[in-house]
């Protein structure tokens, strides 16, 4: 690793200053870093936030959050505060199930061909499980066969979907042993061939949904619901507007899904094609007025997170992340992840209609401002005071303050 860092601080003519930097490793042991991914110079850490006020499913939680947007932290938890009264968010999941897809060819009666798959599908289930029978053990394993016929750009197609219980696991490796497995089988039963054999990142079998109600009081009014209510409407019915909608939503989740150490881009893409899964693109997230006049969020989302393999099983911040949410099963994970994704779009959608988004990150942007300007721990504070009287988050505004004070002192 250190001759690697040696060449990149070379080529890229880096200082020591920087080359000690990128080769931080932080919390993260030498080792570790050089085993979880290739060319290895060091590592890219994160700010990590502790998100509070959350009532999930009636448990107290404190709620980590990885990411490098202002506001965010803050946003959350004060969403979650507005909807105690109410009994915090409500969570559940449908079973733990990922789908692994098995792309059939030049299959010569595609019809023919899925009514025999079907005829066979416990044969099918019986070899898949076959290779894991630690996870069959666990309760889980493969459960189910579809069959669909696709007209693709290269002719028909038959795509078969193994669906696999991944119990606490996020469960690609599992699912793409199967497939592998169950290609030769199909070829044999088909007459087809087989390209692609691989887990398929949206998963709709595995569903998190959370909902909360936010009094009307404890939020400004009714005419802040209204507000939100119409902030909604926009999202529903705009694809621009609901990318926008469903990026604050993301923004709560792939926080908790990063200090966790799960696949974030994975959560991402299932997200958005869940988004438009009847091909016009929406929020995540519903917004209702109740008979009291109260405003009641829910959110669905595919949510494929494990507490088992990958890089939340070996790094040390994700793992003590994982035992402060006091988590015990990878569904109880992602319930939590949901209700964090909602509290955080109720936050934008109520900064939206009333002060807007700006002045709620202003204070904070600030702070960052104030540091890259260069000022000191005891200069900051001051610096972000004037920089937000006078509406004027720059950093050649913070820069002129800092001449400003230090010529006055």
């Amino acid at each position: 690793m250190k001759d690697r860092l040696a060449l990149v601080q070379a080529y890229g003519d880096l200082s020591e200053e920087e080359s000690q930097r990128m080769g931080n490793t932080g919390a993260l042991d030498e080792g570790l870093v050089d085993r979880m991914i290739e060319n290895v110079v060091g590592a890219m850490p994160l700010p990590l936030g502790i998100a509070v006020n959350f009532v999930v499913n009636g448990e107290e939680i404190l709620v980590p959050m990885a990411i490098e947007e202002t506001s965010v932290v803050a946003a959350a938890s004060n969403a979650a505060k507005m909807a105690r009264s109410t009994g915090g968010f409500q969570a559940e999941t449908t079973d733990p199930v990922m789908i692994g897809q098995i792309q059939l060819v030049d299959v010569p009666d595609p019809e023919k061909a899925k009514e025999r798959i079907l005829e066979r599908k416990e044969e099918l289930l019986e070899l898949c499980n076959a290779k894991d029978p630690i996870l069959v053990k666990f309760g889980g394993g493969a459960r189910d066969v579809e069959v669909r016929i696709l007209d693709s750009l290269q002719g028909t197609m038959v795509v078969v979907h193994l669906l696999v219980d991944c119990r606490d696991a996020m469960g690609a490796n599992a699912v793409n042993t199967m497939a592998e497995a169950a290609a030769p089988f199909l070829e044999e039963t088909t007459g087809g061939r087989v390209y692609l054999r691989i887990i398929s990142n949206l998963a709709v079998k595995r569903l998190a949904r959370a909902q909360a109600t936010w009094p009307k009081e404890a939020i400004g009014g009714a005419e802040v619901v209204e507000g939100i209510l119409q902030a909604y409407a926009f999202a529903a019915a705009d694809p621009y507007r609901a990318a926008t909608h469903n990026k604050g939503v993301m923004n709560g989740i792939d926080a908790v899904v990063i200090a966790t150490g799960n696949d974030w881009r994975a959560i991402e893409s299932g997200a958005h094609a869940y988004a438009a899964m009847d091909g016009h693109y929406k929020p995540l997230t519903t917004w209702e007025r109740d008979a009291n006049g109260d405003l009641v969020g829910s959110i669905e989302v595919p949510m494929a997170v494990g507490l088992v393999g990958g890089a939340t099983a070996v790094h040390p911040t994700a793992k003590a992340n994982v035992k402060l949410l006091g988590v015990k099963t990878a569904q109880e994970l992602a319930q939590i992840i949901a209700a964090v994704g909602l509290a955080q779009n109720f936050a934008a959608l109520r900064a939206l209609a009333t002060e807007g988004i700006q002045r709620g990150h202003m204070s904070l942007h600030a702070r960052n401002i104030a540091v890259m300007a260069g000022a000191s721990l005891d200069e900051v504070d001051e610096v972000v005071r004037r920089l937000v009287a006078e509406k004027a988050v720059r950093m050649d505004r913070a820069e002129e303050i800092l001449k400003e004070m230090r010529s006055e002192s």
